[in-house]
């Protein structure tokens, strides 16, 4: 299934998304989609509603240095466990939605990301059971301000401005992750080209990490981290995050 928030003509909810090309619908869910999601019979032509950002996460959670390409690229070795971040749910924005790229910034780059959806509340997962609490998967980019990451010395200014987590355009419930082709391109052109197969750490050991740290709550999301290819974003640019199977993450980029 293909799960999205939608503003529709009467207001916002989360849809099944059905079909593809111009006969694709948007099929209302009751509440929310976690569980068993009740659809309500209310639909409309995909072409009639605005994709939104297709959870608004109690947390984000970020790995950092997650492929080795990447690690390098930053002038570091991959780390031996997951390093974790925390990213502000106000910093979610939806597709199309422009990044606004702060004024006390001189640099600020895209991180495509596969991003995993919490399911349900959990605890102490082991890695063999990571698959059960999981709601599906979506595209993410870490947007960073690596100017302000370097200074800092830690990263939550760098990586928690409003708008510096574009997530979308869905969920989908049913995607394999293991071995996904990854690409970010920044005014059409590649900028990073990697596979999901390349993780560091894969899926079930990130969840299973988080999770003894943290309680992880329906809608949580985890960033899984971003390939070589790491580069600034200029105003007037659009950035596009393409995972295999979950579609594109398209966004302008604009000053604040």
């Amino acid at each position: 299934m293909r799960i999205a928030r939608i503003a529709h003509p009467d207001g916002m909810a989360f849809a099944a998304l059905e079909g593809d090309g111009d006969g694709a619908e948007a099929a209302e869910i009751a509440e929310h989609p976690f569980g068993e999601p009740r659809l309500t019979g209310r639909r409309w032509p995909l072409a009639d509603v605005r994709l939104l950002a297709p959870i608004l996460p109690p947390k984000i959670i970020g790995i950092g240095k997650n492929y080795a390409d990447h690690a390098k690229e930053m002038g570091g070795d991959a780390p031996p466990d997951p390093v974790i971040f925390l990213k502000p749910s106000t910093a979610v924005i939806g597709p199309g939605v422009p990044i606004k790229l702060p004024p006390d910034s001189s640099r600020v780059d895209y991180e495509g990301e596969l991003a995993v959806v919490i399911g349900m509340p959990c605890r102490d997962v082991p890695a063999a059971r990571a698959k059960d609490v999981l709601l599906g998967y979506t595209i993410g980019n870490d947007v960073t301000a690596r100017d302000q990451q370097k200074s800092d010395g830690q990263w939550a200014r760098a990586k928690g401005h409003d708008t510096f987590c574009p997530l979308g355009p869905w969920i989908d419930t049913a995607v394999t992750p293991d071995d996904l082709a990854l690409r970010t391109e920044l005014d059409g052109e590649v900028k990073q080209d990697a596979r999901t197969s390349l993780l560091l750490h894969g899926i079930p050991r990130l969840v299973e990490w988080v999770s003894h740290v943290m309680t992880l709550l329906p809608g949580d999301v985890i960033l899984t981290g971003t390939p070589a290819g790491v580069g600034p974003m200029s105003p007037g640019q659009s950035v596009s995050v393409s995972i295999e199977g979950l579609g594109t993450l398209t966004n302008p980029v604009t000053t604040r």
